[in-house]
Order: structure tokens, then sequence, then C-alpha cells
């Protein structure tokens, strides 16, 4: 209640352009409360509230809003704000921001950098995108083996201000190699006199700074530690990472890999900021293939338009053979590419995993298979609909049911691991695109049993 009343002065202060007495208001805001208040307002009234608090609070702020407020706001605030909230941001973010720039934007920023900041933005931008180098921060401590603690505990307290996080300290040689990690808690609680090297257990773990970003992920997932060093191939300390950036990736991939599950090209922004000829990009050439594969269930159909029409039955139980297949290839192609998200699952594997679904798939088949004949058998049993041949009837339906749920398993688990030897995203292989793959192949499978079980009845 207190925020809402507050933000209605604002804005009054704001119609009046009454920077004084908006630099009073604003003096003892958070951040957060900053953040909150700046996403409903106009740019130009956002750049007024930039203009109005400390520099502390403006970089801050900046850091906890979205990267589309953050691109807007580029355009709006004066070159001296813009260019101490670019200097005081922590060198991840401003990474992230530098990359949804265009060129001429990009260079501009670029010179309101000092020398220092501009070294670590190239250098950061330099490495692959989708890369652990473009996530890492060079704001961090280290100290060398030989140091005491005191001597150790005096120098966190002289450079520890500008770190990314102090809960973990980094042990380097001369030349900057990482020798080792450790808490800091464990130093805080050591005799002044007690050498660092004395300490350490030997124990870390570190990134590669060209290894993906999912590597991270399932790093963090795997530690307790709110930070991990990363190094170059030859263990040359760069930066490190943190886990408030893992966590943010971590939503962002999960993101990505639910939208391509939906056949959808994933989305760079929130949906409500996707203009609709944007989202027409994104949908578009999926609906146009899976349609063009469905076109091919309908050529499936036609070759088949002779059986169709001597046993019009056949034509009854399409929907449930075709859906129960693709029903079982998507619950196998989700359940393969959330194990390969999680690293549960390696590509070595495709053998394992495929005599796992088809054992399991047969059984789905069989279970389902048997309700598809006891629907025909109780049918025939009530009415007279089948006549005499509803024993080979639903002996087609079983055995259709059976295989194409069979099928639909293994397609649904291999395409995914295939995808991921290609270099593509698994998540390509997604619930509609399996569905409709499952479609044309299944008609095959049904209309062949059906060919060979109805042969000299009704065929």
């Amino acid at each position: 209640m207190e925020f809402e009343i507050e933000k209605q002065e604002i804005e009054r202060l704001l119609s009046l352009s009454d920077h004084d007495q908006l630099e009073v208001l604003l003096e003892n805001w958070s951040p957060q409360d900053l953040a909150m208040l700046i996403q409903d307002l106009e740019p130009a009234d956002q750049a007024m509230i930039f203009s109005a608090v400390d520099r502390e609070q403006a970089y801050e702020t900046f850091e906890l809003l979205d990267l589309n407020d953050q691109v807007v706001l580029i355009g709006v605030l004066r070159n001296r704000q813009l260019q101490l909230i670019l200097n005081d941001m922590s060198a991840d973010n401003r990474t992230a921001l530098l990359e949804q720039l265009e060129t001429d934007q990009l260079n501009k920023l670029l010179t309101l950098l000092t020398q220092k900041e501009r070294r670590v933005a190239l250098s950061l931008l330099g490495y692959p995108e989708d890369s652990i180098g473009r996530l890492m921060t060079p704001d961090y401590v280290t100290v060398k083996s030989n140091w005491t603690v005191r001597e150790a505990l005096d120098h966190i307290r002289k450079v520890g201000e500008k770190s990314e996080t102090l809960d973990v300290i980094y042990i380097v040689d001369d030349t900057g190699y990482l020798i080792d990690d450790i808490r800091l808690g464990e130093i805080l609680l050591a005799e002044d006199n007690t050498l660092i090297h004395d300490i350490l257990d030997g124990s870390f773990s570190s990134l590669l700074v060209t290894d993906d970003e999912e590597v991270a992920v399932r790093a963090f997932s795997n530690t307790t530690r709110v930070a991990m060093p990363v190094t170059d191939a030859g263990g040359l300390l760069l930066g490190i990472i943190t886990v408030d950036d893992i966590l943010e990736l971590a939503k962002k991939e999960d993101t990505e890999d639910i939208q391509k599950l939906g056949a959808v090209e994933a989305l760079e922004d929130p949906y409500m900021d996707v203009g609709i000829m944007e989202m027409l990009r994104k949908r578009a050439p999926w609906l146009v293939v899976l349609f063009v594969g469905e076109l091919f269930t309908a050529s499936a159909m036609g070759f088949f338009e002779h059986e169709i029409a001597k046993a019009v039955v056949l034509a009854l139980f399409i929907p449930l053979i075709v859906s129960s297949g693709g029903n079982s290839g998507s619950q196998a192609s989700t359940l393969i590419i959330r194990a390969l998200a999680l690293g549960e699952i390696k590509i070595s594997d495709w053998w394992r995993i495929m005599k796992r679904e088809l054992i399991t798939g047969l059984m789905l088949g069989l279970i389902l298979g048997f309700l598809g004949f006891a629907r025909v058998g109780a049918w025939n049993f009530f009415t007279d609909m089948y006549g005499e041949h509803w024993f080979a009837i639903g002996s087609t339906i079983g055995f259709s049911l059976m295989f194409v749920v069979l099928w639909g398993s293994v397609m649904g688990s291999m395409m995914p691991l295939l995808l991921k030897h290609l270099g593509a995203d698994p998540a390509t292989s997604s619930a509609p695109f399996i569905a409709t793959l499952v479609d044309v192949t299944g008609l095959l499978i049904y209309f062949s049993i059906a060919a060979v079980l109805l042969k000299g009845s009704l065929l």
C-alpha cells in the first residue's frame, strides 16, 4: 500500500519535472523497488528517475531490469549516466546486454567504457556464443599459497569490494594459474600466521572457458558452491561464473526447450513483447513442415484406398492407430530430451536406450493392443457391427496397435540422439514432429497387417 502511495507521488513529480523533490523521495529506495517502479513508466520518465538517484542505485537498478528495458534505456539516458552505469556493471551482466545490440550501438557503448573495462568487454564478447566465456566475470579475489592468513585477509579487505562474490577465494601461482579454491570461512577460522598452503585440500572443480553453457548448468547441479572458476585449456584462471547467472541460464534453456517441444522456434523475448510478424516467423515454418508431413499421411491413405473401399471398417480405426503411435513417440522423445539435458544419458548409450524402449514399447503395445482387440470383441457382443469377421478385425487392430506403439517408442527415443549426434538441438524432435512422422509410418504398418490378416475375408 505504501509503495502505491509513493508511486503515485513520484508520477506526480515526474509530470511536473520536479527533479529536486524526486531526489529527496528516491534517496532511500532499494534497487529492487526502483526496478519495479521503472517497468511501468515511459522511457523519458525512466531516464528522469535515473538522473534523480545516486550512482550506486543507478547501476544496481539497471542490472535488475529486463534486457529489453535496458536496450530501450540506452536510447534515452545521457551519455554521462550511461558511462557510469556501464563501467559500474558486473562484466557478465554487461556482456549479456552488449550481445543484444546492433553493431553501431555496440561500438558507441564500447567508447564509453574505460580502457580496462573495454578490454574486459571485448575479451568476453570474443568467446563463442552460448559458451561459458560469455557468462563469466573477471571480478574475483585471488591470493597466493605462500601468503599467511593475515596477509590474505588484508588483501581481501583491500580488493574485495568489487568482487562478484567473497564466498570462495581462488589460489593462484605467480603466473595466474589456478592451484585451488577455498571458502572464506576456512581462512577466517585459521590462525593468523598459518600459511594458506597448509589449509588447502587440493580438491577443486573448474570449467573450461569454451565449454557450452549446458556444461555449467550440469556442473552447478552437482555442487553446493555459489561460484566456480573458469580456466583456459592450460589451467590459467580467466574468471568465475556464479550461481545466479546459472539459475537465469537454466530458466532460459528450459523455456527454449519447452517452446521447441511445442514445435515453435525459441522466442528471444517474453510472449507479450513479441510482435505479430515475429511470432509468425517463429511459428509458420514449423507448421508448414508439419503440414507437408501430414500430406504424406494423406498420400499413404490414398495408396490404400482400394483396401479402405473393400473394408470401410478399417477407416474407423485410423485415428486410434496413428494417435497411439504418436503418443508413445512423444512420451519417449520427451523423456530422452530431458535426460540429455540433465546429463543422465549420452549419445554412446544409444544401444542401451534402444533395448529399453524395445521392451517398454512392446509391453505398452501389448496393453493397448489387448484393449483394442477387447473393444472390437465387446462391440461385437452387443451389436453385429463387425459380422462374422470380428475376430480377424480385432486381431488386425490389436497387432497394429502393438507394432505402431513399439515403432513410436523406438523412433521417439532415437530421434533426439540422432539430432544430438548431428550437432542439432534434440528438442527439435518435438512431440508434433514425432507424431507426424509416426502417423505416416503407422498407416503403412496398419494396412500392411490388415492386408495379411484380412486377405481372403474382407480384402
